[in-house]
């Protein structure tokens, strides 16, 4: 067959083409042609490309794995490149130097030089392939081969070897992270009674895992398996253990880092670990790949990926003690027009990118009486007043939603707009104690309401979140006259403030990492306990002013104490997550607070912008909200990064993100979801209804009905949403789910609804009584005569901040003549709609 002319292979292998060209430019284009034409077996240009283009296998019963890939027409579309690994044959030309499978794994064999015959449909690659490194008695590294082959296998798992107390009286350390102890449980342990180094082929460890001896575990391992082999090899070797200067994992690479394709779409995984003697091994056959959302991708144990479902999810990717992430987006359209939206501020530019990357179509703008009542609500905790929703309703300014916003802020600058500062002050400061765990259980009256009247004060005065956080963990003093000393109080151990500080200003959860290596992060024992360090020398001690019965404690820092390796018994020195060691000659907890704080830790500011965003919104960027650990990734990373970027911009000023998001049209969106976006419940393409917290919900009853609650020891007046501890008796708040402040967890605040909460609107007498009070609404309405229409107006505006349709009052109409009495009527009005969803739940 001819050649095709030159001007094709020329295009084909993006080679530059000018007008004039040197000779050497000529010879080296020769060349690349020539290169290409050796390895096609046709006349037609490669439209399919091998990684890694060359292969080198080193030592015995090493792997490597081949991906298969389309050639990109654009050079910036190859995460859109579609995989052909699965498709393709796979030859070697030399069986005694390498095998390979129908996956395209390689297997080294013997030294030499071959090649790797790569087929797609009529067209063909041949890669070479160089094998070093074989002997004929290998000496086999625990560390680098053995182990992990214990984590593919999952004997080292919670559920089998690694649980409290083993199995079988054989037990592993969790994920393989203590070598050391797991050579030991294997060679030593029993009297070595589970190898046979003179014959290996008779050890339990090998014949229980294949099932020659019964394994309560099944079948784990096949005789037939490299992996099989690689473990006789090393007990024939006299089963060597970890060596203390070995080579450690330093970082995994995976390829690709990310695909874009439709349903149905394949993908072969490679993963390459590099090493700390600079070395680098392709581990594809032992790296563990989990789906982190198998409704959208599907994974198996080899790392062939398949996309069963339309959004976007991702692959975690495990070796050693590192894991990464692969995302995959799998549009739900191919295009969408986005009719009608508007871009407002950043988010909005972002979440309109994201949207036509996922094909969603997000629902239309919210009208004006939702979004009243909705901002009221997640900004205040409180429901405008029938007055305020009828004047914003009506209101014609273009402007009026970023107005009331601001309003609501007190960021107009006029004292007679700015107005709410108590109420906004009084519900976040609510949230924060919840998170804090202030309660009179464990530091007394004067104990909660200190910290209570400091997180409130720094609310009213909108003190930057990262002064807040700075005052807190660097508390001292006595609990009664400084608020934030009873943080130390609270959390009266280095372990309680290790987990809960981490948790609630970086999102990252370090409980794991008490006991071992961090399965899914980077974060050993020693970081832990590191991080532990920085609290190592605050204690507390009884105040000499009020007695031995007075409860009153003193936060005090002292001059020595230290954190100790529970596994080396070696001190260790205040450490951040990820950081280097640092310190302070005063109080460890400053050198914390100014790295904790700083606007370059990324962790802080992304852990406050994604609590705020579920706050707002009802999920977060992140979910859970705080697990913001590296395999959990945004859902819009570029989202994450331009709020705390702003967060950090703008001095940690809360009122600032809060502007930015409530001013987003995204936060504007209707939540009546579309048929389009209906499956949708991770980006935002319609608002997510959220119920409103028990003391919010309570406070509305009082608005609703105009009866105030009264608490215990608290004035009449005192808000719901103002009450300073967890402890205050009140059935209704309790039914509701106010949270008895024992987590740093959101999740102990439960969004979900029971069947006690039904039953108490349904039936309870908190409504009842407020309803038929002489005092209330209701009797106002009635004792002053007010006409029908404008009754049951008020009411609808009252509870649901909106305006009754035309054919709700028509049936209030029919309603009311099946009415003995007005009353009667008006009190089952009421009642049904303070019990409707539109009420119960923020819209």
């Amino acid at each position: 067959m001819a050649p095709p002319p030159l001007d094709a292979y020329l295009e084909g292998t993006r080679v530059s083409r000018t007008k004039t060209l040197s000779s050497v430019d000529r010879c080296w284009q020769f060349l690349v042609i020539a290169y290409t034409l050796l390895a096609s077996t046709n006349g037609n240009a490669a439209e399919f490309r091998v990684e890694p283009a060359e292969i080198s296998l080193v030592g015995n019963f090493s792997r490597g794995q081949v991906c298969v890939r389309e050639l990109a027409v654009e050079s910036e579309a190859t995460e859109r490149a579609n995989d052909l690994t699965a498709e393709a044959k796979f030859t070697s030309s030399d069986a005694n130097i390498f095998t390979v499978d129908a996956t395209g794994m390689l297997v080294a064999v013997g030294d030499g030089t071959a090649s790797l015959r790569v087929t797609v449909g009529d067209k063909s690659h041949d890669v070479p392939v160089t094998v070093s490194g074989v002997v004929e008695n290998p000496s086999i590294d625990f560390d680098r081969q053995v182990a992990p082959i214990l984590s593919k296998l999952g004997c080292n798992m919670g559920a089998c070897h690694a649980s409290q107390h083993g199995k079988g009286g054989f037990k592993l350390s969790v994920f393989g992270f203590e070598p050391g102890d797991d050579h030991a449980a294997i060679v030593r342990d029993r009297l070595g009674r589970r190898v046979e180094l003179l014959d290996p082929e008779q050890s339990l460890f090998l014949q229980k895992p294949t099932m020659q001896v019964a394994h309560g575990g099944g079948l784990r391992l096949k005789a037939d398996s490299v992996d099989y082999q690689i473990l006789k090899a090393w007990l024939a070797d006299q089963a060597p253990g970890p060596m203390n200067d070995a080579a450690k994992v330093i970082k995994l690479t995976v390829t690709p880092a990310q695909r874009i394709g439709s349903k149905g779409l394949t993908q072969q995984l490679r993963v390459v670990a590099a090493y700390s003697d600079e070395t680098t091994r392709d581990v594809t056959a032992w790296a563990l790949f989990d789906s982190m959302d198998e409704g959208v991708l599907a994974v198996t144990s080899q790392g062939s990926v398949r996309a069963v479902g339309q959004g976007q999810a991702s692959i975690m990717v495990r070796f050693d003690s590192h894991a990464e992430i692969v995302n995959f987006v799998i549009p739900y359209k191919d295009s969408v027009e986005l009719a009608g939206w508007k871009n407002n501020n950043f988010i909005d530019e972002l979440a309109e990118k994201k949207f036509r990357e996922l094909g969603i179509e997000p629902s239309p703008l919210c009208d004006d009486a939702t979004f009243v009542r909705r901002v009221y609500v997640d900004v205040i905790g409180t429901l405008p007043t029938v007055a305020e929703t009828t004047n914003f309703i009506e209101s014609s300014d273009p402007d009026k939603r970023d107005k009331l916003i601001d309003r609501l802020l007190g960021l107009t600058g006029d004292p007679n707009l700015d107005i709410y500062n108590e109420p906004y002050s009084a519900y976040w400061t609510l949230k924060w104690s919840d998170l804090i765990r202030n309660t009179s259980n464990k530091l007394g009256d004067q104990g909660m309401w200190a910290l209570h009247n400091w997180i409130r004060d720094s609310f009213r005065a909108n003190k930057p979140i990262d002064r807040f956080v700075r005052e807190l963990v660097t508390g001292t003093g006595s609990i009664y006259s400084n608020g934030p000393a009873n943080y130390f109080r609270i959390n009266a151990s280095s372990t309680d403030l290790t987990e809960s500080t981490s948790q609630l200003f970086l999102g990252i959860r370090l409980e794991c990492a008490k006991c071992h290596h961090h399965p899914f992060e980077n974060i050993s024992q020693g970081d832990y306990y590191g991080f532990s360090a920085f609290f190592a020398r605050v204690g507390t001690k009884n105040s000499e002013e009020f007695g031995l019965f007075g409860r009153e404690q003193v936060v005090v820092v002292r001059e020595s104490g230290e954190v100790r390796h529970p596994k080396t018994g070696k001190n260790l020195p205040p450490t951040p997550l990820g950081a280097e060691p640092i310190d302070h000659p005063l109080d460890r907890r400053i050198a914390l607070a100014d790295w904790l704080a700083a606007p370059d830790n990324e962790y802080f500011a992304r852990s406050i912008v994604n609590r705020y965003m579920y706050y707002l919104l009802g999920r977060g960027l992140v979910d859970p909200v705080d697990d913001l650990r590296s395999t959990n990734p945004p859902t819009n990373i570029a989202m994450m990064n331009a709020l705390s970027q702003q967060l950090v911009e703008s001095g940690f000023d809360l009122k600032q993100l809060i502007r930015s998001i409530v001013s987003s049209r995204l936060y504007q969106l209707d939540s009546q979801p579309t048929h389009e976006n209906a499956a949708d419940n991770r980006f935002y393409s319609h608002f997510k209804v959220k119920r409103l917290p028990a003391e919010a919900l309570l406070d509305a009853i009082d608005q609703v009905t105009g009866v105030q609650t009264k608490f215990k020891s608290l004035p009449l007046g005192t808000r719901a949403i103002e009450l300073p501890d967890a402890e205050y008796p009140n059935y209704f708040l309790n039914t509701f789910a106010k949270p008895r402040r024992a987590s740093v967890c959101e999740c102990e605040r439960s969004p979900d609804e029971s069947l006690s909460q039904a039953l108490h609107t349904l039936n309870g007498d908190t409504l009842a009584n407020k309803i038929a009070d002489k005092n209330g609404r209701l009797m106002k309405l009635i004792a002053g005569k007010t006409e029908h229409q404008a009754i049951v107006a008020e009411l609808y505006l009252a509870t649901l901040s909106r305006f009754p349709t035309e054919q709700e009052q028509a049936a209030a109409r029919e309603f009311l003549a099946d009415y003995t009495t007005p009353q009667e009527c008006y009190e089952d009005l009421i009642w049904a709609l303070m019990n409707s969803k539109q009420f119960l739940f923020v819209q």
